[in-house]
């Protein structure tokens, strides 16, 4: 009896060690996470301050040319800002609609057997390489819209942020449909007792009660979209245009920072710089979206 007590604790101890140790791993991780973050915002903002003390930072946000290489030079960001802006709201019409459509199917209405064949092989989709998308969209998707617009220049926002929208598909209807999933099957029972069609209780029943996790997965998909580099930079040009026509070659922000930091410009010069004024600025939209995100979760959660 004394031999088994002692066994007993010498495996609680243990036990206890282990979860210790494990806890302090997990805490480690969790902290070179936020120091790597950290250290990026910091590096940003120290390249940033650079450019910031020989530019205005009102010039900078509110000027609506886009020339830090060819003279006469202009610092205004707004033409990089509403070409990403612009290709990410093409990119969203496309994958929202599809995406939700295509979870409420695989949550609500897709047998087992179907459900096993469609869920990888849209996960197919998330691991293509951007550049595939972007000649993609260069060969392919161009040439098609160009049937209907004959017009289309080559280079164009509304191929781009079409094919963009195809990549994404994958993030919003896995996210969405992991959200319904999650909703007890007892309001679904509920909804069919009294007399509620499947379509019905999809949406009014399901979507609604999912709504949080289905928001965030949009913002997910959207930040995703604003970052995307290499589709951007081979399918909507090179072209900082502050326009809004989807017809027209633009640049994003994204696509900016690859051009410059393949060229010739001298470390430490106002053209590098501006670089890192580029990118604080992608970074402040990113975390403003997942800050939003994580809101929207927390604000609009439904706990059963």
């Amino acid at each position: 009896m004394i031999e088994d007590q002692s066994s007993f604790t010498k495996r609680s101890r243990g036990s206890s060690l282990e979860g210790s140790i494990v806890k302090y791993i997990f805490l480690a991780c969790a902290s070179l996470s936020i120091l790597t973050t950290l250290a990026i915002l910091l590096t940003l903002s120290y390249q940033a301050y650079e450019f910031f003390k020989e530019i205005s930072i009102i010039e900078f946000l509110t000027g609506t040319r886009w020339t830090p290489i060819l003279k006469p030079r202009s610092y205004g960001v707004l033409p990089l800002v509403s070409g990403t802006l612009l290709v990410t709201v093409i990119a969203a019409m496309v994958a929202i609609p599809i995406g939700l459509s295509t979870a409420i199917f695989l949550s609500e209405y897709a047998p087992d057997w179907l459900r096993r064949i469609i869920k990888p092989i849209l996960e197919v989709l998330a691991g293509i390489p951007t550049v595939v998308y972007g000649y993609f969209a260069l060969t392919f998707v161009t040439p098609l819209l160009q049937v209907f617009l004959p017009d289309l220049i080559i280079f164009n926002a509304l191929s781009a942020g079409i094919v963009m929208g195809v990549m994404i598909i994958p993030m919003v209807s896995s996210l969405s449909e992991d959200a319904m999933i999650s909703v007890p099957r007892s309001l679904r029972e509920g909804a069919y007792a009294l007399g509620a069609t499947r379509y019905e209780v999809s949406l009014r029943i399901v979507v609604p009660a999912a709504l949080s996790g289905i928001i965030a997965a949009f913002i997910i998909a959207i930040s995703r979209a604003i970052g995307e580099t290499m589709l951007v930079t081979i399918a909507a040009g090179a072209t900082p245009k502050l326009t809004f026509d989807p017809t027209e070659s633009i640049q994003t922000m994204t696509a900016y920072i690859v051009q410059l930091a393949l060229g010739e410009a001298p470390v430490g010069s106002l053209e590098y710089n501006t670089i890192f004024a580029v990118a604080l600025v992608l970074f402040a939209l990113t975390l403003f979206m997942n800050l939003l995100g994580f809101w929207i979760v927390t604000r609009f959660r439904e706990e059963y």
